[in-house]
């Protein structure tokens, strides 16, 4: 048998349809595999191999609705694309829920990005920065001069600040260049600016500059958002203070803390990802923000209102757009745009830190109820049932009697299939 080997080289160069073929044999595909392959969805062969490189097939998850959101006097449809079963449903009902109260009340949200450089080597650290501080107007007409049409739109570069920092290299200044991207995400055109600037940078500094780039710590483009959830429709008052027990715990504690700061990124990540904006980015400057203070900590605040209503507030940086990369090449965050009829980016942060408040509620409301589980196990059932092979006919009763015994596996749905074949002697 002929050894494998995972050095291929030109793989970059073939198209898709080859490197199907190579991947078939490498690792001996049978038809339906590569039946699956082939099914590239609503993507064309050119379209998705414009996308990342070694393409050889397409990935598709459920595409879902959220229901019930008001945000600021506006009602919403939230498109959320997620494999995890009653998320969807969770957001909908906290949504609902909020909507007794007058909804969501989210805050304008700047679309500043920090575009970070590393300035080293500097032999007068304060003589630096004072020079820097005295040419932050040249430096920024030269950052403008790299998208005159942003600055012409209102956006651009608009302020720098400077930083010292101790590290085991020494001394370094981080100068951040402040970009209003206006409806984008704005990796690119800050990343660009940072570089059109940095020959300046060294000359004025007298220093050396090595990284230049995007901060996802976004802490100029931070979502606020504030809800009165009603205690009677969350459950009544033991439920309410089971989730304020819940959210001290969160605070007190880092590991609750990410867990229940998962909760909140359910509902953030799935609108991310439903209208093409970078999940990684959101993902690591939520956690960092999180971070700040020196110990991790909880995203979400809450506390009782004068009629013992639960109160929650969310502060989280939401680097979103709604022009440009995934949000404009992929169909289906095309779809997910036109389904949420923004107004601009700054909207769809409003809309998304109100989605992860609500998906943080619905979690502490089932934590402090019934538990997580129960929520999950029903829709967990039915796919353990498909994956035991069960008849579509029998899937429906399987996977209640497995929840009913609380034993959800795959040789327990088989065994339930078999007690029901043999009572019904079919």
């Amino acid at each position: 048998m002929k050894e494998f080997r995972s050095d291929i080289s030109g793989f970059y160069k073939l198209s898709i349809e080859e490197r199907q073929k190579i991947l078939s044999r490498l690792v001996n595909l049978n038809q339906d595999e590569i039946k699956i392959l082939n099914n590239l969805g609503y993507f064309t062969p050119t379209q998705i191999d414009t996308l990342i490189e070694n393409v050889v097939g397409s990935f598709q998850l459920p595409f879902g609705l959220a229901f019930n959101f008001k945000i600021n006097d506006k009602d919403f449809i939230i498109p959320m694309v997620i494999e995890e079963p009653s998320v969807v449903a969770a957001a909908s009902n906290a949504a609902k829920i909020a909507r007794k109260h007058g909804g969501f009340h989210s805050e304008n949200v700047q679309s500043v990005m920090i575009a970070q450089i590393q300035v080293t080597q500097l032999e007068d650290i304060e003589i630096a920065k004072e020079y820097l501080g005295k040419n932050k107007e040249k430096l920024l007409k030269i950052a403008n001069e790299q998208d005159p049409l942003l600055y012409k739109l209102g956006g651009g570069a608009q302020d720098i600040e400077i930083r010292e920092i101790q590290t085991k290299k020494g001394k370094m200044i981080i100068l951040h260049l402040l970009v209003n991207v206006l409806d984008a995400m704005g990796a690119n055109v800050v990343n660009t600016m940072a570089e059109s600037i940095s020959p300046y940078v060294e000359e004025i500094s007298g220093g050396k500059v090595y990284l230049r780039i995007v901060s996802n710590l976004a802490t100029h483009r931070l979502a606020r958002s504030k809800a009165i959830f009603d205690k009677e429709m969350l459950g009544g008052q033991e439920i309410v203070e089971g989730i304020l027990n819940a959210y001290e715990f969160a605070v007190a504690d880092p590991y609750r803390a990410t867990t229940h700061n998962k909760g909140i990124m359910n509902g953030i990540v799935a609108l991310t990802l439903a209208t093409g904006n970078d999940t990684r980015a959101i993902e690591s400057g939520a956690h960092a923000f999180a971070s700040l203070s020196g110990q991790y900590s909880p995203l979400t605040k809450f506390e009782l209102d004068s009629n013992g209503n639960l109160v929650g507030e969310i502060e989280v940086p939401l680097a979103l757009g709604i022009i440009g990369g995934m949000t404009k090449l992929h169909p289906m965050a095309r779809l997910a745009l036109k389904i949420l009829n923004l107004k601009n980016a700054n909207e769809l942060s409003q809309v998304a830190a109100a989605l992860g408040l609500a998906q943080n509620v619905a979690a502490l409301r089932a934590l402090a109820s019934e538990g997580i589980q129960k929520g999950h196990m029903a829709l967990h059932s039915r796919n353990i049932a498909k994956l035991a092979g069960i008849p579509d006919e029998f899937i429906e009763e399987v996977a209640k009697k497995m929840v009913e015994d609380k034993k959800i596996r795959v040789d327990y749905a088989k065994e339930i299939l078999q007690q029901i074949i043999d009572s019904k002697n079919l």
